[in-house]
């Protein structure tokens, strides 16, 4: 059976959503330049070669693939690249959009339905039209079978009632859900402090900021030329210097005495980031050293009023498959949208703490939702080989209630 091997990886800077540095680009001009910079660096690859020796297919990942991320974006993007001749499809998983790119490309390599993808991925938040993503109100587009659960979220936000308060009632969960609202379950559900929660988005940011300071986020971004001609080259969101006294009078964001703050968790972002997926076979035949091998991948699912534990079964189904324990990985990228889900997930699967998000994470760098599973992809092999390391789990929670996660075992 072939494997599946990453040969080039590409991101761009991470921008700060509506006052950043990419606030005025459109996320298919984003995502068409990270995909142009990801295949310029396999010269012998002819992308747009006809005769079964281009490329197979892109897919991008996208979590509100709609208004200037609409009509089919990736078929868009392979038209702006110059790849007419590439069939194209955009998808989304929510937060794990481009994980679930890079999944497919696995998938299709491992069927023999090809041998060379494109897993990309894309969110510029600068540019909704509104939260809802559509351009119309949240009562416009949800279903209204969900009003009650909807209801008990407001009344339990409004009382800080917890999670499981049988007064509430009602069997039908929150899909509508607020992110942050999931994150104040998780902290009631799973006893995480706001101490606790502080200190991790401290650790994040002075994590990152060192990160920054050696270099290590220099060798994974890909300059952009945005449309005025200015060349962005590093992340908007990292703050240097935070300390734990900065961060503790921030105040509650979801509920008047609940956790959740700007301090501990990820802003709002615009990105793309672009993974070329091969079979070895292909690989070797272009003479090239492909940076990984995906080992398995995994989704799960469980109630959307509790999202942030998602990456607890998907990691456990996906270390299965590998026949792998969690004390075999040597780094692991956990997405950080918020501090308390990391701090949970963490315990619950017995991640080593000098393992996980050694170089930072969401909460500094940002979360471009559609780009970040790529992103994460091209973190952990950059970790891998400053490290020297050989596995490495990348997973997140995905709005909705649901995880994933993929383990990568480095080539090069």
């Amino acid at each position: 059976m072939p494997e599946a091997v990453i040969v080039s990886t590409a991101r761009s800077p991470i921008g700060r959503a509506f006052k950043g540095s990419l606030k005025d680009e459109r996320p298919d001009d984003l995502a068409a330049a990270m995909v142009t910079a990801a295949l310029a660096r396999i010269p012998g690859l002819d992308a747009a070669d006809t005769t079964g020796r281009g490329l197979d297919d892109l897919y991008l990942g996208c979590a509100e693939p709609s208004g200037e991320a609409g009509s089919n974006m990736a078929r868009v993007v392979t038209i702006l690249t110059g790849l007419d001749n590439v069939p194209a499809a955009t998808v989304n998983r929510f937060c794990a959009s481009s994980l679930q790119t890079l999944r497919m490309a696995f998938h299709a390599i491992k069927a023999g339905e090809g041998h060379a993808f494109v897993a990309a991925g894309v969110e510029a938040v600068s540019r909704y039209r509104d939260w809802a993503g559509a351009g119309e109100s949240d009562a416009d587009t949800h279903n209204p079978r969900f009003d009650a659960a909807s209801e008990r979220t407001r009344i339990r936000a409004a009382s800080n009632l917890p999670w499981t308060d049988p007064r509430l009632g009602g069997r039908m969960p929150d899909i509508y859900i607020a992110m942050g609202q999931t994150a104040e379950n998780v902290a009631t559900t799973y006893g995480i402090s706001r101490a606790d929660q502080d200190q991790w988005g401290v650790l994040s940011q002075n994590r990152t900021e060192a990160a920054i300071a050696s270099g290590f986020y220099a060798r994974e971004i890909t300059p952009y030329t945005r449309r005025d001609g200015a060349v962005i080259d590093r992340d908007d969101s990292p703050r240097p210097g935070v300390t734990l006294e900065a961060v503790r009078d921030l105040s509650p964001v979801f509920r008047t005495e609940g956790t959740v703050t700007a301090g501990n968790a990820c802003p709002l972002n615009d990105g793309a980031a672009a993974v070329v997926v091969m079979s070895d076979a292909r690989a070797r035949e272009l003479g090239l050293q492909p940076l990984a091998r995906i080992v398995s991948t995994a989704v799960s699912a469980l109630s959307p009023e509790l999202m942030g534990m998602g990456p607890v079964e998907a990691t456990r189904k996906a270390l299965r498959q590998a026949g792998l324990a969690i004390g075999d990985i040597d780094l692991v990228e956990l997405n950080e949208a918020f501090a308390v889900q990391v701090l949970a997930c963490a315990r619950e699967l017995g991640i080593d703490p000098g393992r996980l998000n050694v170089h930072g994470g969401a909460i500094a760098l940002g979360h471009p939702f559609g780009m970040t599973g790529a992103r994460m992809a091209t973190t952990l092999l950059n970790g891998l080989r400053e490290r020297d390391a050989e596995l490495g789990l990348a997973t997140l929670c995905v709005g909705g209630g649901q995880g994933m996660a993929v383990v990568l075992e480095r080539l090069g």
